[in-house]
């Protein structure tokens, strides 16, 4: 931590002024902040398994084009997250370093750029159908698929501001109102998704369609809501929340530093996963049923391991605000032990009642056959996939935002799409082959980031 001496000469750098927290308190103070942040990302997946499993009954055909609109829209939000995961990171280090009026800065300038992400993320949707047929979508597919990212483009700007907002509270170790909006926005969602979906209260019966207006709808009350309670805090003077924003040009500088990388790899992820979405829509539209339910229980559980990591970032940015290097490296051990944990029961249920989840989402006899082979395998890839992600995540709270991307790209590119296309269709194992790709990147990932935070954990500690 920095000192000064009497002369009021610049500061000396020590280690260490407070000792380091032990293993089990780090543990218990990752898992305490990690929970509320597990519910709020878990919440936007649960929202998208509600709207699979209530379309999935609606209708096969309309599954189709959600899955195929889905795949384009997360490749966007995901990048959009990506891009604004220098709020966290920022504002996390400044309040561990004491410097508490530099967050409200934070938080505004990323605010302003999450608008302009939404803005551009709803002009791209509206280009949805000729770059679904782009990617060799069917005609049908890539028409109704276009249909429902239109409905969606209206909620993509309220979207990236919620998370601008709540990567700013959580930066804050502040996850738990982030965590009840979202529980109260899965209950308005499923109710919304009853009228537009199926076309009740006098509502038109709209199908995938009606899920993505339902979901639009919620993602403006979430922000507005969000954006309420942080102009109401209480300490809102002291974070800086209110006045003229010191140094913009600077500000918003920094954040680009940490958001561009994180927003590419982010995309390189999603890109990837994607593809194989894709890919299983070359299968046909048994077979992209079959494996958008068995990714959907993947990535619904995956937000686990995102929350971990967001809890593993913060607390490893509050460290380095410290310069506590034992604490980084401790933070960062907590983070990765309590995700193998976590993942390690949610594979289990996989292993043993995967069945019983694959019917919740669809009564299709074809399409069941399709996922419940898939859940095995899915099982196998949440133990490493959550690794990755929380090693991300703990790189991204020591500001290590080149390298990781670059090993990232070279996993899920060169590794998971590449291995599942060839699986898939040369060998011919199908959607098996598109989640053994799924397998294969996220073991290497994790394997190379792993490397890359015992390194970094061991370099002279420096705030971004």
């Amino acid at each position: 931590m920095f000192t000064r001496n009497r002369n009021g000469e610049p500061p000396e750098v020590t280690e260490t002024v407070l000792p380091a927290m032990t293993f089990a308190v780090h543990l218990s103070r990752t898992l305490r902040l990690a929970a509320p942040m597990i519910v709020a990302r878990a919440g936007l997946l649960v929202m998208a398994a509600v709207d699979t499993a209530m379309i999935g009954h609606y209708g096969t055909l309309d599954l189709a084009f959600y899955a195929a609109s889905n795949a384009l829209q997360i490749v966007m939000i995901l990048v959009g997250v990506g891009l604004l995961q220098g709020t966290v990171v920022l504002v996390a280090q400044a309040h561990g370093a004491g410097a508490a009026r530099d967050c409200g800065g934070y938080w505004r300038v990323s605010l302003l750029h999450g608008a302009a992400l939404g803005l551009l993320m709803a002009g791209i949707c509206f280009l949805g159908e000729p770059l679904l047929l782009a990617v060799g979508q069917t005609e049908e597919l890539a028409a109704g698929g276009g249909d429902v990212l239109r409905m969606i483009s209206w909620g993509l700007p309220p979207m990236a501001m919620w998370v601008a907002t709540s990567f700013f509270l959580e930066g804050l170790s502040r996850p738990m109102p982030v965590m009840v909006l979202m529980l109260m926005a899965v209950i308005g969602n499923a109710g919304l998704n009853m009228i537009f979906i199926y076309g009740h209260l006098g509502a038109p019966e709209m199908g995938a369609e009606g899920a993505a207006i339902a979901t639009s709808i919620i993602r403006w009350v979430m922000f507005a809501a969000l954006t309420l309670y942080v102009l109401g805090l209480e300490d809102r003077g002291v974070l800086g929340i209110g006045g003229a924003i010191r140094d913009f040009r600077k500000t918003a500088g920094k954040l680009l530093r940490i958001g561009i990388p994180m927003g590419a790899a982010r995309g390189m992820e999603a890109g990837a996963f994607s593809a194989l979405t894709m890919f299983a829509g070359l299968l046909g539209t048994v077979h992209l049923a079959g494996y958008q339910i068995a990714f959907n229980m993947v990535a619904l559980v995956f937000m686990s391991a995102i929350g971990v990591a967001g809890a593993s970032t913060i607390r490893i940015a509050n460290a380095v605000g410290r310069h506590n290097a034992a604490d980084i490296r401790r933070a960062g051990w907590s983070a990765l032990t309590l995700i193998f944990l976590i993942m390690a029961g949610f594979a289990g249920l996989f292993f043993f009642v995967g069945i019983q989840l694959v019917e919740i989402y669809s009564d299709d006899g074809a399409v069941i056959a399709v996922a419940v082979p898939l859940m095995f395998i899915a099982g196998l890839v949440l133990i490493f996939d959550g690794w990755q992600a929380v090693l991300m995540g703990a790189l991204r709270g020591m500001a290590d935002v080149w390298v990781p991307p670059l090993w990232q790209f070279l996993s899920w590119w060169g590794i998971t799409v590449t291995g599942a296309y060839l699986l898939a269709f040369e060998a011919g194992l199908a959607t098996a082959g598109l989640m053994w790709g799924f397998l294969a990147g996220a073991i290497v990932s994790s394997a190379g980031l792993l490397i890359r935070f015992i390194l970094m954990s061991r370099r002279p500690v420096q705030r971004f």
